[in-house]
């Protein structure tokens, strides 16, 4: 069974969010299970040495206004086809900012070419492979089924929906110079208000649809959550998936990680202690002698509810908790963990810095693992936390849902409790959720408890890549 996943960032070798993760774990984890999987991704500058290595196996004369050549090359147990396009991904800074912060103004033409890239191969562009399934990841990749579609392949292809909130739209004019046939600019295609979505293109024209947490493809089906594409996937339900995430156990391993100040397992935790240590000292902050010590990594935006949380850590520090925060994004959401920092020396400790090393202290460090979203398709934060034994204290909504139970008193007298959950997103609900942490960490035994929970959790990619795996060979068996 041969795939070929399309995506603009695929973890070790590109990362701006938990899609670049998804990708690179769930292409190693496929091989064991009879899937030979080639991820084909944008050579962005960082990506020039390793491509340097690879070898060309096809070239475009012009491929969205210029030439371009696909490299083969094997890294990190991921085999990768990289599109080396260099007037369209030669830039220095964000792969999809430019130095304004804005989203680059050609973004059309650079994914649109990795789509039509895509199809290509797909159509045995390549002279030695050729897919059986094709796996479009996120608004990036969502022309390819429509390309194959105008090519008139019925090759089966995946969509799945990392966040819904991207969409990929632009001006009707983007649809000349990306060969996409008007006759598909329909309601029923991926016309979106009078413009084009790559996204829907994707969900529209795709064989079946996945996201990346049960939970989250119920919330799609609403307005609250669907972003006005509930009525299709409605209409599409039949063809819509949850398939939880997992993480890279071997990376995300606390017994062997490198990155962090002690080892440690599920057999012996006192490495913990030392790395609870370390990260406060990283941070300036004391060691709460009676109280957790929070920790916070993600982009700094309201989609993951931190104006919540800065509202309510005046309440955490009463409390005689103190707080790491280790993220950026939203400037005025980094003013204020900065003014935060600023008014509660010793208490609350903030760095911007994008830095894998240091996410990785804060998951080994940290007593409590703060994800307090309003929408979460999966989250790997708290994945991460879990396998670290560093207890989640989530939002009730999407794979925080699927992935945290509650300690409710229920969940605690049956002993398996794995964290906190709280719902609605508001600031009371998530001070309510603040308190009951602290209390149970009051009671020694009761967290000793929590923790072995969270550290026995399998939260590999093992039984989500078996679901992939079926999920191929039933769209394929369809296709034969």
């Amino acid at each position: 069974m041969n795939v070929l996943s399309i995506v603009s960032e695929c973890a070790p070798f590109a990362k701006t969010g938990g899609l670049a993760d998804v990708a690179g774990a769930l292409a190693k984890a496929l091989g064991p299970l009879g899937c030979k999987s080639q991820t084909l991704m944008p050579a962005y500058p960082a990506l020039k040495p390793l491509a340097e290595k690879g070898r060309q196996i096809a070239s475009f004369d012009r491929l969205m206004g210029g030439p371009a050549r696909i490299l083969r090359v094997r890294a990190s147990g991921v085999d990768l086809l990289l599109l080396d396009a260099p007037h369209l991904f030669d830039r220095p800074g964000h792969i999809y900012l430019d130095a304004s912060g804005k989203d680059w103004s050609d973004n059309h033409l650079r994914f649109g070419a990795l789509c039509k890239a895509g199809a290509e191969i797909a159509l045995g562009r390549l002279p030695d492979w050729q897919p059986d399934v094709v796996h479009a990841h996120d608004w990036q990749a969502g022309l390819v089924p429509l390309y194959l579609r105008q090519a008139g392949s019925a090759l089966p292809v995946v969509t799945t929906i990392h966040n819904i909130a991207f969409q990929g739209i632009f001006p009707p004019s983007v649809m000349a110079p990306l060969a996409l046939s008007s006759a598909h600019f329909t309601v029923d295609g991926f016309e979106y208000w009078e413009k084009v979505s790559f996204l829907k293109a994707g969900l529209v024209y795709a064989d079946h649809i996945t996201t990346v947490s049960p939970t989250y493809a119920h919330e799609l089906l609403m307005p609250d959550f669907g972003m006005g594409f509930e009525g299709l996937l409605g209409a599409r339900a039949g063809r819509l998936s949850g398939i939880l995430n997992g993480i890279d156990v071997e990376d995300w391993n606390p017994a062997t990680d490198p990155r962090i100040d002690a080892n440690y397992s599920t057999r012996s935790k006192k490495g913990k202690v030392r790395n609870r240590i370390a990260l406060a000292r990283s941070f300036g902050v004391e060691l709460p002698e009676d109280a957790p010590l929070f920790g916070l990594v993600s982009r700094l935006t309201s989609q993951k509810g931190l104006d919540l949380m800065v509202e309510a850590t005046p309440h955490l520090l009463a409390r005689g908790g103190a707080l790491v925060v280790l993220g950026s994004g939203d400037k005025a959401l980094e003013r204020a963990f900065a003014d935060l920092a600023t008014a509660h020396p010793g208490r609350v400790g903030f760095d911007t810095r994008f830095d894998e090393g240091l996410a990785h202290q804060l998951q080994a460090g940290s007593d409590v693992m703060l994800v307090p979203s309003r929408f979460e398709p999966c989250g790997l934060t708290q994945l991460c936390a879990l396998r670290y034994g560093t207890i989640p204290l989530v939002s009730l909504t999407g794979g925080l849902a699927d992935t945290v139970i509650n300690a409710n008193p229920a969940a605690l007298a049956a002993g398996c409790a794995t964290g906190f959950q709280f719902s609605p997103v508001t600031k009371g609900a998530l001070i309510h959720a603040l308190d009951r942490c602290f209390d149970t960490y009051a009671d020694p035994v009761a967290w000793k408890r929590l923790v072995s929970n969270a550290m026995a959790q399998d939260v590999s990619w093992s039984t989500s890549a078996a679901r992939y795996a079926a999920l191929y060979k039933e769209l394929a068996s369809a296709h034969d």
